[in-house]
C-alpha cells in the first residue's frame, strides 16, 4: 500500500523535485552508497526533530540495510548531540515503525 503523496496536490513542483531530484538524482549518485545515505539522513532527521520525516526514512534505512540495532545506536549517538528529548522522540518514532513491520 502506497502512503499517499500530500505534496502531489498541495505542491506538484516539490513533488516533481523530490521525484526526479532528490530521489532520481542524489539518492543515486554512486559516491555514496544507499545505505550510507540513510544513515545520514536518520542521523539528520533525529537531531532536527523532524518525526514525520523521520518515519519514512527509518523504513526506507531498513530497505537499505540499515539494521534496527544499527537505527538504535544512531539514535543513542544523536542523543549527545542532538539533546536526549530528541533522541527519545526518535526512539518512539523507531519503535512504531518496527512494529508496523
Amino acid at each position: 500500500m502506497t502512503t499517499p503523496n500530500p505534496a502531489l496536490e498541495v505542491a506538484p513542483k516539490m513533488a516533481e523535485l523530490s521525484a526526479n531530484v532528490l530521489f532520481g538524482d542524489v539518492w543515486e549518485r554512486p559516491e555514496l552508497s544507499k545505505r550510507d545515505r540513510s544513515m545520514i539522513t536518520v542521523a539528520t532527521l533525529v537531531a532536527l526533530y523532524r518525526t514525520d520525516q523521520l518515519r519514512g526514512h527509518i523504513g526506507r534505512a531498513l530497505d537499505n540495510g540499515v539494521t534496527k540495532e544499527e537505527i538504535g545506536e544512531i539514535i543513542t549517538h544523536m542523543a549527545f548531540y542532538a539533546g536526549w528529548p530528541t533522541a527519545a522522540n526518535a526512539v518512539r518514532v523507531a519503535k512504531e515503525v518496527f512494529d508496523s513491520r
